[in-house]
């Protein structure tokens, strides 16, 4: 840096500073006058000013690889919020639920996060964050579920036959080791854990070298899709017991997600956990909270635009009122969705989800439909 400083300092002299190599005799090069740095004022104000512009609305999300869901979720708020200087959203590769969460605490520059929604009551079991864990770090809202998916090999027709037996949690470090240890645990299950890819997972079931594979992604995942059921071998139901209802969800596998492992017109129970956006809750007289606070209301602003089929389909999944037990929501976000609802006209929206959960059972996406065409109405009768 310092050569390179001193040869734009000796061509703007338009001097020639190398000293030439000859006989002994050849007098020394002179050496230059000193040259002193021309004044750049205004372009290192204006450039000061871009620098400046460009960061203080700009938020980065931190999300997954390639081959989940969370990375395209990211993009795909990328793509819908960005607003030139006003609003820029930065999606970043993670590794997973929880060294995500891990990065929102405590990596520079992470502002949100994508997690699962059962890490907040793990971590304030274990204290491995400290003992306020709640109260720092908040969520905006709840994104899709992640489904447990439990393949097994003949000979097994009860999720709690896997007590003793070898199965794979799939790999190291990865959104399904962390709930499957949990789930398991929780329904007192003792298995004997392996991990490996899915693929492995698979070919390690059918050969009869361990009893079952297990993956908690959203469905259709894109492995489970290609599999193909051999003899004896069949994707397992858990059940949603009252252990699970801290962090958990029913939820059901479809022939429809599956036609080469569910027969038609058939369905399994199974259990998922929610995928979360997570941030670090900054104090309100911050710079951060601001700029949090601008990408939570364009998010609730356009969150029609997500669900749109340009989108990843998960997104038909959300339900922005959605509350999450042990986790506090995001004062921003809080406050979005009173004003929302005094819009509406003073109509109860927990009581509208409970009608349109009522109305279209186990289908996430046809409740959102109802209960948006609801509050819409709503706000839009006589007087309100």
């Amino acid at each position: 840096m310092r050569l390179a400083a001193l040869l734009a300092a000796v061509a703007t002299a338009g001097v020639l500073a190398f000293p030439v190599a000859g006989p002994a005799q050849q007098p020394a090069p002179k050496r230059p006058a000193a040259v002193h740095p021309v004044p750049v004022g205004n372009e290192a104000a204006r450039q000061q000013a871009m620098r400046e512009e460009l960061n203080q609305n700009t938020v980065t999300v931190i999300s997954g690889n390639p081959n989940g869901a969370y990375l395209y979720l990211a993009n795909d708020m990328s793509a819908v919020l960005d607003d030139g200087n006003a609003l820029r959203v930065l999606p970043v590769i993670g590794k997973g639920g929880y060294q995500n969460m891990m990065d929102v605490l405590h990596l520079r520059g992470v502002d949100l996060g994508i997690t699962q929604s059962n890490i907040m009551s793990y971590l304030k079991k274990t204290g491995e964050f400290g003992s306020n864990i709640d109260q720092r770090v908040a969520y905006i809202t709840k994104l899709h579920s992640e489904e447990m998916h439990v393949l097994v090999g003949p000979g097994i027709e009860r999720v709690q036959e896997l007590s003793g037996k070898t199965v794979n949690f799939s790999d190291v470090g990865s959104g399904t080791q962390f709930s499957a240890r949990l789930i398991f645990d929780l329904l007192g299950i003792k298995a004997k854990e392996i991990n490996v890819g899915q693929g492995d997972g698979y070919q390690m079931v059918k050969n009869g070298e361990i009893a079952a594979t297990v993956l908690i992604a959203g469905k259709p995942t894109g492995a489970y899709a290609k599999f193909k059921l051999e003899p004896g071998m069949k994707l397992l139901p858990v059940p949603y017991t009252e252990a699970l209802e801290q962090d958990y969800f029913p939820a059901k596998l479809t022939s429809e997600d599956y036609p080469n492992l569910i027969p038609k017109g058939q369905s399994i129970d199974t259990v998922a956990v929610g995928a979360v956006l997570a941030v670090y809750n900054w104090p309100r007289d911050t710079d951060r909270y601001r700029r949090v606070a601008a990408f939570t209301d364009a998010f609730f602003t356009k969150f029609a635009e997500f669900q749109k089929p340009a989108r990843h389909p998960k997104w038909k999944e959300v339900n922005l009122n959605t509350t999450l037990k042990g986790w506090k929501r995001f004062p921003a976000a809080e406050e979005w969705l009173l004003r929302s609802e005094r819009q509406a006209g003073g109509i109860d929206p927990a009581l509208a989800r409970a009608q349109a959960a009522k109305a279209a059972p186990y289908n996430p996406a046809e409740q959102q439909r109802l209960f948006q065409q609801f509050m819409e109405w709503a706000k839009n009768q006589p007087g309100k």
